[in-house]
């Protein structure tokens, strides 16, 4: 039998990251559906976010502290890594207090800004070049998040979005700092702090809105998410060890169709055809941007 030539071996690997990127979007999906319900039977996003980080937390410390012992909470950031957690749990808290008013679709839509806006601020806090083309995509990126979010309907509930566009910009400096972390934390270092972090924070926030549920399923839809959230998280550090961003980030846009599918499934709802034109319009900036990226890489 032949050895694997190591082309051959680079494209199962690729075909592994692929994998476990589309795994990754329908655990993601899953988890913020578990939000979704929580917050439309009235428990606060402090409380969901709370379980979201903490259980996470507590179980990538049970999955990574017996093979590395007491190092692997040791940073050699601590400040970053606390700032990273910070943004992270920040994200959480505006995310699932968006969501209790907005469809599952139309909340993903428009955190698929975070993109564009790690490409902005690559400039300012990386130092990054960014050309005209990718400036010019993200501009029209925000114009479909603007075409999603329709400002003149702030009055009707859409203010709600609002939410989700601070989730966003908190998530890509979340992203941002993971970039400045990479290569000096290990990655499973970097995802306890975070789950830590997150857990100290939102623990702090549930004290004045802590709401201890009656039901047995709403328990495992509190532990699930976390479960899920965690698993999910570090599926998604595994498929990047295993190809590029530029090529398994475009699967991340696939929570579009997975958000709509349960959405309708769960609550009849149906995003209106401007929603789906500013989504369209967002996820192609998007593609485009992880395309020029690529690009760049491949010509440096």
């Amino acid at each position: 039998m032949r050895p694997a030539t190591p082309v051959a071996v680079a494209e199962e690997r690729i075909l592994q990251g692929i994998g476990l990127m589309c795994l990754y979007v329908a655990l993601i999906v899953t988890v913020n559906a578990s939000g979704k319900i929580l917050t439309t039977e009235d428990y606060h996003p402090h409380q969901v976010a709370f379980f979201r980080h903490g259980v996470a937390f507590l179980l990538m410390l049970a999955l990574f502290a017996p093979r590395h012992g007491p190092r692997i909470l040791v940073a050699r950031r601590p400040g970053l890594q606390i700032v990273r957690g910070l943004c992270g749990i920040t994200s959480s808290v505006l995310y699932f207090t968006g969501l209790a008013h907005l469809p599952l679709a139309t909340a993903a839509a428009i955190s698929f800004t975070s993109p564009l806006l790690v490409t902005a601020l690559s400039v300012p806090l990386l130092g990054e070049a960014v050309g005209p083309r990718r400036w010019a995509a993200v501009v029209i990126g925000f114009i479909g998040a603007m075409i999603v979010i329709r400002p003149g309907g702030f009055g009707s509930g859409d203010w709600a979005s609002l939410f989700i566009v601070g989730s966003a910009s908190f998530g890509a400096l979340y992203q941002i700092m993971t970039r400045k972390l990479a290569g000096q934390d290990h990655a499973e270092t970097t995802n306890i702090w975070s789950g830590m972090v997150g857990a100290v924070a939102a623990g702090a926030l549930v004290v004045s809105s802590w709401k201890t549920p009656a039901e047995p399923h709403v328990w495992v839809l509190f532990v699930g998410m976390g479960l899920v959230g965690g698993i999910a998280h570090y599926l998604l550090t595994k498929a990047f060890e295993r190809g590029p961003a530029s090529l398994l980030s475009p699967f991340n846009y696939l929570q579009l169709i997975g958000a709509t599918i349960i959405g309708f499934v769960l609550y009849r709802h149906l995003s209106d055809a401007w929603t789906w034109v500013g989504a369209a319009i967002i996820v192609s900036a998007g593609l485009y941007i992880a395309h020029r990226e690529s690009a760049a890489r491949r010509a440096a």
